[in-house]
């Protein structure tokens, strides 16, 4: 029987776009890339030349400071560009596919029959082990440090985000095989939502199943770890998106790298949003293309409003991304007397407007508008009404400004990630950047402590 853990704190955010039950199948891309940005924490050293012939599988770049992290090619061709941008720092190491793919094969293995030494090397010789994030720091894990405990999250609440239980459809097996392949490195707990506890997700085996009934960010998998096995100064856990583990139990279970996934195309600027089965690097103008309302003042996010990064129609579905999201971008709006109008389509988090006696149930088209400058922070206690985390975000968020490292580990920096944050910055009077400024906290620790 699985946990129930009941969480009060949060804000969902019903946003008019999300993906209906359908899906669409994309037709093969001319060209594919893979993007060591999507790697957080990575240092990339570029293992192959232009007019190289790859597999599927193949190694494309690696962590300079560790060479065994491989980051795999998606598609069998030729390598046809590495980019390179300021400072010859990596942009994207491009591919363009062979008519017929091949891939690199690395053999079938059961992982119930492994060790946990045998499957981190089996991850790491097929190119998956970087798809692995670990806390502290929020960062692309490495092999030298174990962890004490291993989270993944098929609980996605973000607004927009895609619903993993459409595309655990048809994966089951790999999803089985993978979560398998982790708990020989450690214990390993699942989160899923009330809605998924009666689908296949809650009787998944050899993890500690945990429900997690509460508003958005209750998905988040740091939120999770909080909840159920903290981390402490010097100790290491590692978090999984749910996709990638469907990679991993292909990989045990065909023997090679199949990065094949199902993403959601939503937002209110979308026209039919939907579900696209794709590649991993698929490039994002195919794929949106006849799909847009508007090809001017709309924002496309690579992921969902809230976390995703800002994108354009010549940029590449990321790593870790499971929604293509567009909103307005609401630079063409010119409202009369601003906020003092009495709005019933606008959402507020507070209130403000009348929206919010239409319920909960409505939907709400928001732009990309800050609607206001930074100013002074408040210590209102607005971060800890959405933040469902044991720790004093307000007081958190001051010691990393003013980079003072004794008080961030103090007041829990070690177990947050950047994503923890999104929700209250969405509901920050004073505007500030706070995923940002978490993110600058976190690798100035990883710095002091390196």
């Amino acid at each position: 029987m699985a946990n129930v853990i009941k969480l009060r704190k949060g804000l969902d955010i019903n946003l008019k776009g999300k993906a209906a039950l359908t899906k669409i199948t994309v037709k093969e891309a001319g060209e594919f890339a893979l993007v060591p940005e999507d790697f957080v924490g990575l240092t990339p050293k570029v293992v192959v030349r232009e007019g190289d012939k790859v597999k599927a599988g193949d190694a494309l770049f690696v962590n300079k400071k560790f060479p065994d992290v491989r980051f795999s090619s998606p598609v069998s061709g030729t390598v046809t560009a590495v980019v390179r941008g300021d400072r010859r720092k990596l942009l994207c190491v491009k591919v363009k596919p062979d008519a017929k793919q091949e891939f690199r094969d690395f053999g079938v293995k059961d992982p119930a029959k492994l060790d946990g030494n045998a499957v981190v090397q089996v991850l790491l010789e097929a190119g998956l082990f970087g798809y692995i994030n670990q806390l502290p720091y929020a960062v692309s894990t490495t092999p030298d440090v174990m962890p004490k405990a291993i989270f993944v999250s098929a609980f996605r609440d973000m607004p927009l985000a895609a619903d993993f239980s459409v595309e655990l459809e048809g994966n089951e097996k790999a999803f089985q095989a993978g979560l398998t392949a982790l708990s020989k490195v450690g214990q390993t707990y699942l989160g899923i939502s009330p809605s998924q506890a009666s689908g296949p997700l809650a009787s998944m085996k050899d993890v500690e199943v945990n429900i997690f009934d509460g508003p958005c960010p209750a998905g988040n998998v740091g939120v999770q770890v909080n909840h159920l096995n903290p981390v402490n100064k010097g100790e290491v856990v590692w978090t999984v998106d749910p996709t990638s583990v469907i990679f991993m139990g292909r990989l045990f279970l065909e023997g090679k790298v199949n990065l094949c996934r199902t993403i959601a195309l939503a937002g209110s600027e979308i026209s039919d949003p939907c579900y696209a089965e794709i590649k991993v690097g698929q490039p994002l103008r195919p794929l949106l293309e006849g799909r847009l309302k508007n090809q001017e003042h709309v924002r496309l996010i690579n992921g969902n409003p809230l976390t995703g990064r800002r994108c354009s129609l010549d940029d590449y579905v990321g790593a870790h991304t499971s929604e293509v999201t567009a909103i307005p971008e609401g630079d063409d709006r010119d409202e009369m007397f601003g906020w003092i109008m009495p709005r019933l389509k606008e959402f507020s988090a507070n209130r403000s407007y009348f929206s919010w006696l239409f319920g909960k149930n409505k939907e709400y088209v928001l732009d990309a508008r800050v609607k206001g400058g930074e100013r002074h922070m408040i210590m209102s206690g607005e971060y800890d009404s959405v933040l469902p985390m044991d720790i004093y975000a307000e007081y958190l968020i001051k010691a990393i400004i003013v980079g003072d490292i004794d008080k961030m580990e103090q007041l829990g920096i070690y177990e947050v990630a950047p994503e923890d944050f999104a929700v209250a910055e969405f509901v920050d009077s004073s505007k500030l950047e706070l995923q940002r400024i978490v993110r600058e906290g976190l690798d100035l620790l990883r710095k002091e402590n390196a």
